[in-house]
């Protein structure tokens, strides 16, 4: 019997509880600030009609009852949740219990680091296992979407590769080991490709005229937006060429896109079907559209995400000129909001 402990109460931990649990050879328990809205079982749904029934061995915001005995310990938090919630853990972990993130890009290794014992096992997921969306709180949720194949970062484990078979086998999709944990902890995914974006949209913007519309995010991507991911995601790659990453694990975006200059990349991005219908993260008032600076594109892609990647920039010596100009911008509209 494995017996994990989910943190947190998002998407996420509802779609990886329900499913695990389901299992008869897994046991699980919720760490959540909010017990009592639970149910002691979830039920989750996935695009065929498969449904999972998970019974939950535990609903608590007791993090000694839920750790007791505990193998794993995954984290399904935002970024601002995750040192909070690694202070609670640190003084009530036993020593063989592996501590994992099912998002890493947010800065759970550089936590972790800090904050956890020397030597704690670690282990966080390159992207997420599974699409999700809650469908009722403590209850039910939906998988809308699987992956084909997973990759995870490891540390302070003696045999790497038996955890990496147990996670493959736990999530039920064929999973690869990465090289060191910036591979899983530093992406040009949402902490580049938001934050570029949004800088395009709105870092001429007054401060105070509404817009007469919300665009959407991806489908009226621009030229002006692919030109600057590009040019951030260049620096990216000369940060990644001083770290232990391996060659290839984090492509660069064109790549990733197949596309070889920014009107091939806004085509690519315009195209993607899944993403066609995502609006720009915008409030609508009586006098029109504002951009929404409390969503998480801003709260959790600029503190979260490319705070990281333009600190190690800097300790590195490396010249990030678009990364940082960016970052500033995106933490002074947060920042002011307050």
């Amino acid at each position: 019997m494995t017996r994990i402990c989910i943190c947190g109460g998002g998407s996420l931990a509802h779609v990886c509880a329900g499913v695990l649990a389901s299992r008869p050879d897994v046991e699980v328990r919720i760490l959540t600030r909010r017990p009592e809205l639970w149910s002691p079982t979830l039920t989750i749904t996935d695009p065929d009609g498969r449904e999972y029934r998970g019974t939950l061995a535990c609903v608590s915001s007791d993090v000694v009852e839920v750790l007791r005995d505990c193998d794993i310990v995954l984290l399904c938090l935002p970024g601002y949740a995750i040192e909070p919630t690694l202070q609670n853990l640190a003084l009530h972990l036993d020593a063989h219990t592996v501590v994992g993130s099912i998002v890493s890009s947010t800065g759970f290794f550089f936590a972790a680091h800090r904050l956890l014992p020397p030597q704690t096992p670690l282990f966080g997921f390159q992207r997420v296992p599974y699409i999700a969306r809650t469908q009722e709180y403590g209850r039910s949720a939906h998988l809308l979407g699987y992956k084909a194949r997973l990759a995870v970062a490891i540390e302070n484990v003696e045999n790497p590769e038996a955890l990496r078979s147990a996670i493959e086998d736990l999530w039920q999709t064929p999973t690869a080991l990465l090289g060191s944990h910036y591979e899983a902890s530093l992406t040009n995914s949402n902490p580049i490709l938001h934050t570029g974006r949004l800088y395009t949209m709105w870092h001429t913007w007054d401060g105070q005229t509404p817009y007469d519309r919300c665009p959407l995010f991806y489908r009226e991507w621009t030229d002006e937006a692919s030109e600057q991911l590009i040019a951030m995601d260049a620096e990216f790659m000369l940060l990644l060429a001083h770290l232990p990453v391996t060659p290839g694990a984090i492509p660069p975006l064109l790549e990733y896109y197949d596309s070889h200059d920014a009107p091939s990349l806004t085509r690519k991005i315009r195209s993607i079907a899944a993403f066609s219908t995502i609006p720009s993260p915008m409030l609508q008032t009586e006098e029109g559209w504002y951009p929404d600076f409390g969503s998480r594109y801003f709260t959790e892609d600029f503190p979260y995400g490319l705070h990281h990647i333009v600190r190690l920039a800097s300790e590195h010596k490396i010249a990030a000129p678009h990364l940082t100009e960016v970052y500033r911008w995106g933490m002074d509209v947060i920042n002011r909001r307050k």
